[in-house]
C-alpha cells in the first residue's frame, strides 16, 4: 500500500524561506519512504509548489489533492499538467475535484451546472489537448461545456517526452465515482467516507465506470479515506480526537455528504448539523460526533494498532492512504506505520 504525505511550507511569511521550506518538506517525505506528496486547494495555489518540490525530490509522486477543477478550464489544466509532468520527470498526479456550487458561484465567480457530466467532459477534453500536443490528432473538441479547437504551433509546446499525467478525481458521490471509473486513473476518496460506504457505494459505482471503458481495477488506483485517532499518549489522543470530531461535524454538514450518513442510519445527525452550522455554532457541533460514530470515520488506536487498523478495513480495496492528521505528528512520527503500510 502507498502511503502519501501533506507538502507543507506554503504559509511561511518570507517568500524565500517559504520556497525552502517547501523543498525541505519535499525531501523530508521522500527521505521518509512516502510514495507521494500533495497539495491542497484552500488558502493557497496547490500548483506551484510542485515546481519547487520536483526540482529537489527524485523518487516521489507528486500531486494535487485537490485542485479545484470548475475554477479553471481545460486548456489551463492540460498546460500545467502538462509543465508539472516534464519538471518531475514523470512524476505528476493531477488531483481534480468539483468543490460545492457556492464555492465555484460566489468565491470564484465561475459557472456551475451538471456537475458529474461536466468533470467528465473537463477530462475528456484535458486528454484531447495532449493528444494533440503529442501529435495523435488534430485539436477539434466540442462538447456541450468546452470547445477547444484552435491550436497554432505558438501555442503548441510538442509532444512530453514523459507521458500525459495521471489524472485521478475526488468524488462521494456515486455519479462522480462513475467519472473516475470512466476516465480517470485514480479517485481520491473524500476524508468524509467509511468503509461501508466505500464497498456499498463507491466501488461498485467506479467498477460500472470502469466497464465502460473497457478497463479493471487492475488499471485503477484508490486513495483511500485518512481519518486516524493516535498519538504518544491520552492527553494527545484526546486532542486529535477532538479535532476529528470537528472534522466529521463540519463536513457532514454539507448535504451533498448526507448519503453517507444515511448508509449508517444517522440522516438526522446531517439535519441537525446543518442545522446548526447556520446558526454559526461550529464548537457545539463536534459534541454531536459520539464515540460510535467518531469510530466509524476514524481509525483509533496507539501508534502500533494504526497500521493494522487500516489494513483490517481497507487492505484489500485501497491502494494508496493519505492520512488526515490534526496533531501535527510531523514526518518522523509516522515512519514507522508507513513502513509498516508500504511492506503490505
Amino acid at each position: 500500500m502507498k502511503i502519501d504525505g501533506g507538502l507543507t511550507g506554503l504559509t511561511t511569511p518570507a517568500a524565500r524561506s517559504g520556497l525552502g521550506a517547501i523543498a525541505e518538506s519535499a525531501k523530508r517525505l521522500e527521505d521518509a519512504g512516502y510514495a507521494g506528496a500533495w497539495t491542497a486547494e484552500t488558502s493557497h495555489d496547490p500548483f506551484l509548489p510542485h515546481a519547487v518540490a520536483a526540482e529537489h525530490t527524485d523518487r516521489i509522486e507528486l500531486g494535487t489533492s485537490i485542485a479545484v477543477a470548475f475554477a479553471r478550464n481545460p486548456m489551463l489544466l492540460a498546460n500545467l499538467g502538462h509543465d508539472l509532468q516534464r519538471y518531475s520527470n514523470g512524476r505528476f498526479i493531477l488531483g481534480l475535484g468539483t468543490q460545492i456550487k457556492p464555492h465555484i458561484t460566489k468565491r470564484f465567480s465561475m459557472e456551475w451546472s451538471r456537475p458529474a457530466a461536466r468533470m467528465r467532459e473537463m477530462i475528456s477534453a484535458i486528454r484531447a489537448i495532449w493528444a494533440a500536443w503529442n501529435g495523435d490528432e488534430k485539436l477539434a473538441f466540442r462538447g456541450d461545456f468546452y470547445t477547444h479547437t484552435l491550436m497554432t504551433p505558438f501555442f503548441d509546446p510538442g509532444p512530453n517526452e514523459c507521458g500525459p499525467p495521471k489524472v485521478f478525481i475526488a468524488a462521494v458521490g456515486p455519479l462522480m465515482s462513475e467519472v473516475a471509473g470512466e476516465v480517470c486513473d485514480g479517485l481520491i476518496c473524500h476524508a468524509f467516507s467509511t468503509e461501508k460506504y466505500l464497498r456499498e457505494v463507491t466501488i461498485p459505482a467506479v467498477e460500472r465506470g470502469l466497464e465502460r471503458s473497457g478497463r479493471t481495477m487492475d488499471d485503477f488506483e484508490i486513495v483511500g479515506p485518512g481519518f486516524v485517532v493516535t498519538g504518544p499518549n491520552e492527553e494527545a489522543m484526546e486532542r486529535m480526537a477532538t479535532g476529528i470530531r470537528q472534522q466529521i461535524a463540519f463536513y457532514g454538514s454539507t448535504p451533498a455528504y448526507r448519503p453517507v450518513l444515511e448508509v449508517h442510519g444517522w440522516g438526522d445527525l446531517q439535519d441537525e448539523l446543518n442545522r446548526m452550522s447556520k446558526q454559526g455554532e461550529w464548537q457545539a457541533m463536534g459534541e454531536l460526533i459520539d464515540d460510535e460514530v467518531l469510530s466509524t470515520f476514524a481509525v483509533i488506536g496507539e501508534p502500533n494498532q494504526i497500521a493494522s487498523g487500516f489494513l483490517d478495513r481497507y487492505g484489500d480495496c485501497v491502494d494508496r492512504l493519505s492520512f488526515y492528521d490534526t496533531g501535527g505528528g510531523g514526518v518522523e512520527f509516522w515512519e514507522p506505520v508507513i513502513a509498516e503500510l508500504a511492506a503490505t
